[in-house]
């Protein structure tokens, strides 16, 4: 809220609060800032101090005025090293260059775009729980087992040891060992010769694009799907097709018309946990979809981030594949420590060189200090403990968000499991998610889980950080009047 007490005037408040999010891409280039008239009233200010704070935004080159149409933040392009204009990635759908022209346009006026989760993550749009989020609260996370095991590592013999040289290309082989016995818990056969250690789980997936992959090549991406993973192909240069995504699975018929018509080499699936819906991949399922990569020669990215909040019986293609066609993705950032950036892949054994290379090109080698702690958390049953303890933790707040979001007029599009909920509000949640921001809440609009994005009542939620009855009344408010 703007405070008439402070030091700042009303004016300045509110082009301050426009101009941190315009900077943190929280509002994205190209979006339209609600009209005078709906922002004096949100904020409870004159129309007249809503001018001179967008007339300051203009004077600041944030946003440009447009007659007749209101005031848009300015698009302003990446500059190179060398101070040209960097060309600015586009997504590209099967859909033809026309249309997705007029999806790139569409996806320009959304006032919440994915980096702007990613910038969340890092400037908080305030100190409540933010149900667009996807990790747990820090507080879920809080450990004394793994400052032990970091100072264990970090002793004056080991330093010694090992931090004063590049690790084992392939990543710590203790870890890499405890690896390949944590995946044959899921039914995942291999050996830590063909497992890699990463800088997360997103590096392991931007390893395999770049290794698999050149610009321009088509990649079968689900839909709904997590909105990183098309803004990361898309700055590749790839071209998506989408594959929409349903309880058992992929639209298998939409799949095979795209491999008859666009010979696309890779797929990209999260299957059990599905982001945002939370589905998970029936056996029926998985074995067409493996019958159709064999016929038709593309490769399968499985990406099992949600792994340690997942039941080990859930179907994984990984697992009835043997790596052959598939390549298995996962990391520990949702469980232990964002920060730690650790990831892995399992790999077919005739690809574990190519994706070896790319590491080394990418990041030469990847911290074995905390690989070493990881690992000594994993083998005295540290984590193993600790994801239990985050499980019953989740199914509870899972509970409680439920009965709000229902209680605020919300429905399930999907059977609530896992950490998010895919709901519809029943009203348009891009224009939703720019009056929540006002009130220090950023949500994550359905339209930034689609390829071709267009406005959606849907929206993801966290389960572990929506069991606030506050957000609900705030949400409630808000949709009556939108």
């Amino acid at each position: 809220m703007l405070m008439k007490t402070s030091a700042q005037s009303l004016t300045d408040q509110l082009a301050a609060r426009f101009a941190e999010r315009v900077r943190n891409r929280l509002l994205a280039p190209g979006a339209r800032l609600p009209s005078v008239r709906q922002c004096a009233q949100q904020h409870g200010v004159s129309p007249s101090t809503v001018v001179a704070a967008y007339d300051q935004l203009l004077a600041q080159g944030l946003v440009e005025a447009r007659k007749n149409r209101g005031f848009f933040v300015r698009e302003m392009a990446p500059v190179r090293a060398h101070g040209a204009p960097a060309e600015v990635p586009r997504v590209t759908t099967a859909l033809g260059a026309g249309a997705a022209q007029s999806v790139a346009a569409r996806s320009s006026a959304l006032p919440v775009n994915a980096t702007a989760l990613i910038r969340g993550m890092f400037h908080k749009v305030s100190h409540k729980p933010q149900p667009g989020m996807g990790v747990f609260p820090p507080e879920w996370l809080e450990s004394t087992f793994m400052p032990a095991a970091v100072r264990k590592v970090t002793g004056t013999r080991a330093l010694q040891e090992f931090s004063l040289q590049y690790g084992e290309p392939l990543g710590d082989g203790s870890l890499r060992r405890l690896l390949a016995q944590k995946l044959a818990t899921l039914n995942i056969q291999t050996s830590a010769d063909h497992l890699i250690t990463t800088v997360g789980a997103t590096h392991a997936l931007d390893i395999v694009s770049r290794t698999l992959l050149r610009a321009g090549d088509p990649v079968m991406v689900e839909e709904p799907g997590w909105a990183v993973e098309f803004a990361r192909l898309a700055a590749l240069g790839m071209r998506i097709l989408p594959v929409p995504r349903g309880p058992d699975g992929p639209d298998l018929e939409v799949m095979a018309r795209y491999c008859e018509a666009h010979q696309p080499k890779l797929y990209v699936s999260v299957s059990v946990f599905h982001n945002p819906t939370g589905y998970c991949l029936s056996p029926g399922s998985a074995h067409r979809l493996l019958q159709l990569a064999n016929q038709h020669n593309f490769h399968i990215v499985e990406d099992d981030t949600y792994s340690h909040i997942a039941p080990e019986h859930a179907t994984r293609l990984t697992a009835l594949d043997g790596l052959q066609r598939t390549i298995y993705v996962s990391g520990f950032a949702k469980i232990l420590a964002p920060n730690w950036r650790i990831g892995y892949m399992a790999a077919p054994p005739h690809l574990v060189e190519a994706l070896l290379d790319t590491k080394l090109l990418t990041t030469l080698t990847t911290p074995a200090l905390l690989e070493k702690a990881l690992a000594l958390c994993i083998e005295q049953g540290q984590l193993r403990r600790h994801a239990e303890r985050i499980r019953t933790r989740l199914d509870a707040a899972r509970a409680r968000s439920v009965k709000l979001a229902l209680a605020a007029g919300c429905r399930f599009a999907a059977e609530p499991v896992g950490l998010f909920g895919w709901v519809d509000t029943g009203v348009d949640t891009d224009a939703l998610a720019q009056r929540m921001l006002d009130e220090g809440y950023l949500i994550a609009p359905g339209a930034l889980f689609h390829a071709a994005r267009a406005p959606s009542t849907l929206m993801r939620i966290n389960f572990a950080t929506t069991q606030d009855a506050a957000f609900w009344r705030v949400f409630t408010r808000l949709k009556a009047g939108a």
